[in-house]
């Protein structure tokens, strides 16, 4: 199956986090897509992050390092698929490689609420079951939630 076949969506490949954030859809978006506000939020607890690279639009990319306390280097890249300004990204996001197995496919939604907050919906979908749960039993969804602090944390929050 490939990520890219959107008939391929399965319950059993996702991992979603909802977020409601006290910021604009705007500003979040820029969170996303600036690269000084990206490494400002951007990976877990204890974690650092440099860009090298941030061409958002379709097509583009987006490659940069994550640091962990200990010093180890994960790198990273995102491949653009689309982008709605203030309203959605698509990416492919896997190691910064041509041929990474484990790349998976994120969708971020972000909905405006009537008091002005965001709720941020991000999606991933992972080539295989098997995947997903190798993720999950890395603690993808608890460090998923620790980024998604952060972000609210640069957004203002206290």
């Amino acid at each position: 199956m490939s990520i890219t076949d959107p008939t391929t969506w399965a319950l059993d490949r996702e991992i979603v986090l909802v977020r409601v954030l006290d910021a604009s859809r705007e500003a979040v978006f820029t969170a996303w897509t600036d690269a000084d506000a990206f490494c400002q939020w951007f990976g877990p607890d204890g974690f650092t992050c440099t860009v090298r690279e941030m061409d958002v639009r379709p097509g583009g990319r987006a490659r940069f390092d994550m640091v962990s306390g200990d010093g180890t280097v994960f790198t990273n890249r995102f491949d653009y698929l689309e982008v709605v300004p203030a309203e959605r990204l698509v990416l492919d996001h896997g190691s910064d490689t041509d041929d990474d197995p484990a790349r998976f496919r994120v969708t971020v939604v972000l909905d405006e609420q009537a008091d002005g907050k965001t709720v941020l919906t991000l999606r991933q979908l992972h080539p295989t079951a098997e995947q997903r749960d190798t993720k999950i039993g890395f603690g993808a969804v608890e460090l998923g939630l620790q980024t998604l602090q952060k972000l609210a944390h640069h957004l203002g929050e206290a």
